[in-house]
């Protein structure tokens, strides 16, 4: 099939509805009525001759087909901004020297891989070196100098007066479900529903205790039956009906084997978001290497929004 008519503004469009779940919300990101982007993508989805979305009363869900076009959507965008670089002359930095990273393993496998990827393109004479760690040493590691940036879940720091944070992403939290428990036929969940079922912790990143503070805020007690480190493990013991969890976006993956028995709600209370950033000692005078990796997380997070 000859794509030639898709574009760039198509593109973003998706992005948009895709990273918010919803027309409505993509459309006041965007500056746009709501019409114009449902247009657009009803347009995208009949060049391509696949559906991207399930859309139903809880908003607007990636299918199979929607995640795959999503990763090559990004790539687009990333491609895009790498070009313009190019022609301003920016593309090969002229950098070198060493660049240490440290990252945690959740954030690793959502934000590592394309930024990367990007960096050794634009600066192919520098070294790189990642440390991959619990977020508590990560911080001795900057503390001590000796790592430059982490990439990490950036609002549960122990020490953030000694740090400069830049927030790269925000993910809501929403709660994962076995797909037939009674819960799931709710639009959306409340945290004292949740707190009325068994609990799959996911010790990682702290996010099991952004959670704890925010059970103690509400004055709820949930029953915890297992915690973990491994997410798997976690995907896997909600979907055989084991427990509920509450997790962020950025981990839920609904294309895999496991989604055809995990389903998510939206909560309906207000709790914070988790936060993946970058996150550097504070006064420690970047290295030109350093600044420029920031600069593309800041475009590829750019690029994401958009």
């Amino acid at each position: 099939m000859n794509h030639r008519h898709v574009t760039l503004r198509q593109f973003r469009y998706f992005i948009a509805v895709a990273e918010s779940g919803s027309v409505a919300a993509a459309s006041r990101m965007l500056s746009i009525a709501q019409s114009a982007l449902t247009k657009s993508l009803l347009e995208l989805e009949a060049e391509l001759g696949s559906e991207l979305f399930e859309r139903s009363s809880r908003g607007m869900a990636l299918t199979a087909q929607g995640h795959r076009f999503l990763a090559s959507a990004r790539k687009v965008i990333g491609s895009v901004a790498d070009a313009m670089r190019l022609h301003a002359g920016a593309a090969d930095s002229g950098l070198s020297g060493v660049l240490t990273l440290g990252v945690t393993s959740l954030v690793a496998g959502y934000y590592l891989s394309e930024l990367f990827s990007r960096y050794r393109r634009h600066c192919p004479a520098v070294e790189v070196f990642v440390t991959e760690d619990a977020p508590r040493f990560l911080e001795h590691l900057l503390i001590n100098g000796e790592i430059d940036v982490a990439i990490m879940v950036s609002n549960a720091l122990s020490e953030p007066q000694a740090m400069v944070c830049e927030t790269l992403t925000r993910s809501r939290n929403r709660v994962w479900l076995p797909a037939n428990h009674a819960l799931a036929a709710q639009d959306e969940v409340s945290l004292a529903d949740c707190a009325a079922c068994d609990q799959i912790v996911l010790e990682a990143d702290r996010i099991d205790e952004l959670m704890t503070s925010v059970w103690a805020r509400h004055q709820l007690k949930p029953r915890c039956i297992l915690r973990t480190a491994s997410l798997e493990a976690v995907r896997s013991l909600v979907g055989a009906g084991a427990g509920i969890a509450v997790l962020p976006d950025i981990l839920y993956r609904p294309w895999t084997l496991d989604a055809e028995h995990v389903e998510v709600r939206p909560l309906r209370d207000e709790i914070p978001t988790i936060d993946v950033g970058l996150v550097w000692r504070r006064g420690s005078g970047l290295k030109p290497a350093a600044s420029e990796f920031i600069e593309l997380a800041r475009e590829l997070a750019r690029s994401r929004r958009v």
